[in-house]
């Protein structure tokens, strides 16, 4: 589902450029999950970014469902994003002005995939069933992230990616909450590439990669 591929990234400041990724080749079959882990400035996000379909690499592959994400112009690989990957980001990125139930339903009517039985599973699952016709700003950060969680899986992409998923909540919710994500993710059978600094969390995945100065350590 996601093939990473000798991948180097850099970035320019003041002095020059600086390498961020040197070379970094990972490959995630559906179904499976692999935590991404480093320390800050290893790369994780840039990696992340990069099999989102949402930045190039210098060099390199990177293939999500058989598609080689090099021969796509913005549009293609807008539509990679919008057909093929959830993205669940630390921050939430909940839209405003929309409910819960149209939050979550967002990505899989983009992609004119929704299902109003998978959705409505989905919420029973994250505990948001009751919540439906509330707004972001009337919920807790547990409850918004799990509204995230939703809106990803909602289009059953064959890739999901989680940036920090649990960052913003305390370790009891955020305990909570991956468990959910993981429960969700594991039925769908997509594959899930999430970046944490918690070993802990780490260990709830199948597989670990650690990045060390752009590097597989």
């Amino acid at each position: 589902m996601l093939t990473i591929d000798g991948v180097t990234k850099a970035y320019a400041n003041a002095e020059g450029p600086v390498a961020v990724l040197n070379g970094v080749s990972l490959a995630l079959a559906a179904g499976e999950s692999l935590a991404l882990t480093g320390e800050s400035g290893s790369g994780k996000s840039t990696l992340l970014h990069l099999a989102g379909a949402l930045d190039r690499p210098d060099g390199g592959t990177v293939s999500v469902g058989g598609v080689d994400l090099a021969g796509l112009d913005d549009a293609g690989l807008a539509m990679v994003r919008r057909d093929r990957i959830g993205i669940i980001f630390q921050q939430f990125n909940l839209i405003p002005s929309l409910s819960v139930a149209a939050n979550i339903g967002f990505q899989a009517r983009l992609a004119g995939r929704f299902d109003a039985g998978w959705t409505a599973h989905m919420a029973g699952v994250l505990g948001l069933t009751a919540l439906l016709g509330r707004y972001p700003d009337e919920l807790s950060g547990g409850q918004q992230q799990r509204v995230a969680i939703g809106r990803a899986l909602g289009s059953r992409p064959g890739l999901i990616l989680a940036d920090e998923p649990t960052g913003n909540l305390d370790e009891a919710t955020g305990e909570a909450v991956l468990g959910l994500m993981l429960d969700l993710v594991a039925e769908s059978g997509a594959a899930l590439l999430m970046v944490t600094h918690s070993d802990r969390l780490a260990g709830r995945l199948a597989r670990r990669l650690h990045l060390r100065a752009g590097r597989v350590a």
